[in-house]
């Protein structure tokens, strides 16, 4: 037993902190699947196929809202309490609770724990971590409390002392940008609250919050709560200029193009309550307030391109990221411009943070590329247009949850695809692969090479 021991402690010192990351998030789905397998988590008392039971703690962990069962109708409340704890699990990440916890009774951090946390939450400044971590779960909570207090003066005149759980779960649910909602078919997600603006606002509100990033929250804390107030970061700027660009421009885009399609019969404040909704939701949560395959075929292009962009590094959502299109269209403009250097806000960003967006880039094209050949191939195209395949593609890397009335059709073959793009996406194709190829390459890494000339474009 004490060599055993031995072993684990010493594999845990040569492993990198990207390396448990990715394992922690490996034995959250495995422990959440056999879990959901499990009799007591089904409506019926009968067990849960595996794969199902699979996809569903793999969609809740990695905080997207593809379902293969309606939520409130095939898990007993024992399972939603499952899926909900996944969901905190996942947006936090384990490896965050976790040292919070030993944080909370030891007070203090080693080496590899503030490794992990850096990891986690993407914040590699000079700043306290302690304080940084405190601040990622005290926040997350605070917001999720006070979401569910607004909620329930909604769902607690209409479903009794059970709209205080259903306030709940919607409030983790949208803050930690999970899509995973238990109003049941009847209510078709949220079609039936477009004429409600406190449901539907907050609900936006705590989607738009989540996705912002830990980094940033700290960086509004110490820009204007703080009394030696230092000005935001260029990472947070950019964050909420992209954020507030692809909000108003999905505003408008669904407005436009749905107007008289899926917002048909809408009063005019019912088109502006369910457009703003779907834009807050594209990039990250994956709620609905309207039938997403009935909508026009290039608003699911749309759709897509925000579902592909994503959050902010360091959130509770997915995509490749709003940092990363940003430095990606600025490295287009400066290249196109003559200029050898990528220039944002009149600062020059680092070469490995361009190859190393260009890297997830083209990583996620990959990923997204062979799970929607895989749908189609496996599905039939009788069964599943490309459209709506490359859809429910990127809606898994993304962890986004919006789908086309896919997910529930999907073969074995299709749902271990979705699987495995859902877990990439939430921990990031670039941190996957180190993880897997992580080994002590020290000097390799650090040989100085000859140079090559190659002609490109």
């Amino acid at each position: 037993m004490s060599s055993s021991l031995n072993r684990v402690v010493s594999h845990r010192k040569k492993s990198s902190p990207v390396q448990w990351i990715v394992v922690s998030f490996i034995i959250i789905i495995l422990t959440g699947a056999l879990l959901l397998s499990m009799p007591f988590s089904s409506q019926t008392g009968e067990s849960t196929a595996f794969i199902d039971a699979l996809f569903t703690s793999a969609s809740a962990t990695c905080v997207t809202g593809l379902v293969v069962f309606d939520t409130l109708t095939h898990w007993s409340l024992a399972g939603e309490l499952i899926i909900l704890g996944l969901i905190q699990l996942g947006a936090l990440g384990f490896v965050t609770l976790f040292t919070f916890v030993t944080l909370t009774f030891k007070n203090k951090l080693g080496l590899r724990d503030v490794q992990l946390i850096q990891e986690t939450t993407g914040f590699l400044g000079k700043g306290s971590i302690v304080s940084i971590l405190r601040i990622a779960v005290l926040f997350t909570f605070s917001c999720e409390f006070l979401g569910a207090l607004l909620l329930m003066t909604r769902f607690v005149p209409e479903f009794g002392t059970r709209g205080i759980y259903v306030a709940v779960f919607m409030a983790v649910s949208s803050y930690c940008n999970a899509g995973f909602d238990i109003l049941g078919p009847e209510k078709a997600s949220l079609s039936t609250y477009n004429d409600d603006p406190v449901v539907i606002y907050t609900l936006s509100l705590l989607t738009i919050i989540g996705g912002l990033g830990f980094i940033v929250i700290n960086d509004l804390r110490t820009a204007y709560l703080t009394k030696d107030k230092t000005p935001l970061s260029l990472h947070s700027k950019i964050v909420f200029i992209t954020s507030a660009a692809l909000l108003i421009i999905g505003f408008f885009g669904f407005l436009i193009f749905e107007w008289d399609n899926t917002f048909y019969g809408f009063s005019f404040g019912e088109k502006i309550n369910a457009a703003f909704f779907q834009s807050s939701c594209t990039r990250t949560a994956g709620f609905a307030s309207i039938n997403l395959d009935d909508m026009h075929i290039y608003t699911k292009f749309l759709y897509i391109a925000f579902m592909f962009i994503g959050a902010a590094p360091g959130s509770t959502a997915g995509g490749i990221k709003t940092t990363v299109f940003v430095v990606m269209v600025m490295t287009v403009v400066c290249v196109m411009s003559g200029r050898e250097d990528t220039i944002i806000g009149k600062k020059r960003v680092h070469r490995g943070v361009v190859y190393k967006s260009l890297a997830i880039v083209a990583l996620a094209l990959c990923v997204i590329l062979v799970t929607t050949f895989v749908l189609i191939v496996s599905q039939g195209e009788d069964n599943i247009s490309p459209i709506n395949a490359l859809f429910e593609a990127v809606s898994a890397f993304g962890t986004t949850g919006s789908s086309c009335n896919v997910t529930s059709s999907l073969n074995t073959l299709s749902k271990a695809f979705v699987i495995f793009t859902m877990f990439v996406g939430r921990v990031g194709p670039v941190s996957l692969s180190l993880a897997i190829t992580s080994k002590r390459r020290g000097d390799s890494l650090n040989t100085i090479l000859p140079e090559a000339n190659l002609i490109v474009g």
